[in-house]
C-alpha cells in the first residue's frame, strides 16, 4: 500500500459499516485504506475531525446551471462554489437552460469547453432527448454521458420541446442498448390542459399560490408514471422520475418495484420542507414545477423515502434573474418556476429528517451514495472506501445556521430558505484529499469534468 499524502482522523467517521472511529488514508486524491485510528506513519500530515461528522462528499444529480447560453441565471463559477459550501463535491448538471441544450456530443463537448478554470467541485452531465435527436444518443453515450433527460409537457424554454410516447417508443429500446437510463419530468399534457381551460373559465387571483396550485394537478404526474411504467415494462429501459411531488403516484411505483420494473424515482428538499397551505400570497419564489403540494402529501412523500420507493433526494437547482420570479407583481402564473437551494441540502434535510425518525446514514444514503449510483459514478463517489475519490464534508450535527442572503453563494439571492433556522453546519468540504471549503472561504477552482461507467 502507497504511503498516504495525508490521513484523515475522526471519531464519527461513516462508512458502509456504519458510523465508528476511523482513519482514513489518502493517497494522490485517493482514498487508499480506512482503518481504526492508529499512529500515522512518521512524517503524514493528520487532519482530526474529532466529534464532527466525517461523510462522503454529497453527489447533486439534478442541478440547472444555465452556462453556456444563460449565465445571467447561473454559471459554472458560481454555482459550484455554493455546492462546495453545502459539502457537495459533484454535482450533475440538465441539459436544459443552456444554449445549446445538450442534446447532442458537440452540445456537450460545447457545455465541456464553458467549464474551463470555472468549477469548484466536479461536474458531470446528463444528455437530452427530444423529438427528432435518437441519432444523438450514441455521440453523447461516447462522452461518457449515462443518462438522458426528457419532458412529456413543454419545459418552458423553446431549445427543449417535449416528447411524446411516440418518442419514448423511439428512443427507449436505443437507451436500453446503449445502457442509458431516461430521466423523465413526468407531468401529461392532457391533464395540465384541462386545468389550465378550468382556469380560464372560472379565473382566479394569480397571486394566490393555490390558484398556480389548481394549475398542475397531481393527476399529470399519476398518469404520466403509470404511462411510464408500461413503456419501462415493454422496452426494459432503466427509467428515472425526477423531482417527484405527487404522492398519489407512490403506490404505481410500488407495484412496478414488487414486478422488478428497473424505475426508480426521487424526490427533492422543498417538497420534503414546505406545504402549499403555508405559502402566502404573491412568494413566487416558491413556485416549481411539478408544485410543492398539501402538508399531507409531504408526509406521504416522507414515507415514501422510508420504505424505499423514492430512493434520492436532490435540490433540482432551478435559479433566474430576479425579473423572471415576478416578485415585484407577486403572479405565480406568469413567474419562472424553479427554486433555488443548492449549497443548502445536507442542513435543511438534517433539520427535517432528524424529529422524523432518520439517520444521518439515511441522509447520506438519499444524498451522495443513491445519486451517485443513478449517474454511474459509484466506482468513485458517493462513499468512505477504499480506491473511491477522497470526496469528504466534516458535518456538525448539532450545529445551528441561519439562511441569510450574505450566506448563500449561488449568482441570485432568492430562495424560500431565507430566514429559516437550519440544525447541521458543513465545517468543511474535501474534494480528492484538497480542502476546497474550509467553514468560511472557497478554495480556487480545482474540480473536473467526470464521467459515469462506460
Amino acid at each position: 500500500m502507497s504511503t498516504p499524502d495525508l490521513v484523515l482522523t475522526g471519531r464519527r467517521v461513516l462508512t458502509p459499516d456504519g458510523i465508528a472511529p476511523r482513519a482514513i488514508h489518502i493517497h494522490r486524491g485517493l482514498i487508499t485504506a480506512v482503518t481504526t485510528p492508529q499512529a500515522a506513519p512518521p512524517g503524514v500530515p493528520v487532519m482530526d475531525a474529532g466529534d464532527l461528522l466525517v461523510g462522503p462528499g454529497l453527489v447533486d444529480s439534478h442541478v440547472h446551471i444555465n452556462e453556456p447560453g444563460r449565465t445571467q441565471w447561473e454559471g459554472f463559477e458560481t454555482a459550484t462554489q455554493a455546492a462546495a459550501a453545502g459539502g457537495i463535491t459533484t454535482v450533475v448538471d440538465m441539459p436544459l437552460n443552456c444554449i445549446p441544450a445538450t442534446t447532442s456530443r458537440d452540445a456537450a463537448q460545447e457545455k465541456l469547453r464553458a467549464l474551463d478554470g470555472k468549477l469548484s467541485v466536479d461536474v458531470s452531465f446528463w444528455g437530452g432527448v427530444v423529438p427528432g435527436n435518437t441519432a444523438q444518443l450514441r455521440g453523447m453515450r461516447e462522452m461518457g454521458i449515462t443518462g438522458a433527460k426528457c419532458f412529456l409537457c413543454p419545459s418552458g424554454v423553446d431549445e427543449f420541446p417535449n416528447v411524446t410516447r411516440a418518442h419514448l417508443e423511439e428512443a427507449m429500446p436505443v437507451m436500453r442498448d446503449l445502457d442509458m437510463t431516461l430521466l423523465v419530468h413526468a407531468e401529461l399534457p392532457g391533464p395540465l390542459d384541462r386545468a389550465e381551460a378550468e382556469l380560464k373559465a372560472h379565473p382566479a387571483d394569480p397571486r394566490r399560490y393555490a390558484t398556480y396550485l389548481a394549475s398542475r394537478p397531481n393527476a399529470a404526474e399519476d398518469d404520466a408514471i403509470a404511462m411510464l411504467v408500461d413503456l419501462c415494462r415493454k422496452h426494459r429501459t432503466r427509467v428515472h422520475i425526477v423531482h417527484l411531488s405527487s404522492a398519489s403516484a407512490l403506490p404505481l411505483l410500488r407495484k412496478a418495484h414488487q414486478e422488478g420494473l428497473p424505475i426508480s424515482a426521487e424526490t427533492c428538499l422543498h417538497y420534503l420542507t414546505f406545504a402549499s397551505e403555508e405559502i402566502v400570497d404573491g412568494a413566487t419564489h416558491f413556485k416549481c414545477a411539478p408544485p410543492i403540494r398539501e402538508a399531507a402529501n409531504r408526509e406521504a412523500l416522507w414515507a415514501g423515502l422510508k420504505d424505499g420507493t423514492l430512493s434520492l433526494v436532490v435540490s433540482d437547482h432551478s435559479p433566474c434573474t430576479p425579473n423572471l420570479k415576478k416578485m415585484d407583481t407577486g403572479d405565480f402564473l406568469g413567474a419562472w418556476g424553479g427554486i433555488a437551494s443548492l449549497q443548502l441540502g445536507l442542513g435543511a434535510l438534517w433539520t427535517l429528517a432528524q424529529p422524523r425518525g432518520f439517520s444521518l446514514e439515511d441522509v447520506f444514503r438519499w444524498c451522495a451514495a443513491a445519486p451517485a449510483a443513478l449517474a454511474r459514478l459509484d466506482a468513485h463517489k458517493g462513499t468512505i472506501a477504499p480506491g473511491h475519490h477522497a470526496d469528504l464534508v466534516m458535518f456538525d450535527p448539532n450545529g445551528d445556521q441561519t439562511v441569510t442572503r450574505a450566506l448563500l453563494r449561488f449568482k441570485h439571492k432568492i430562495s424560500p430558505y431565507e430566514g429559516r433556522t437550519l440544525r447541521g453546519v458543513v465545517t468543511r468540504t474535501l474534494l480528492r484529499g484538497q480542502v476546497i471549503f474550509d467553514g468560511t472561504q472557497v478554495a480556487a477552482p480545482g474540480g473536473r469534468f467526470v464521467t459515469g461507467a462506460a
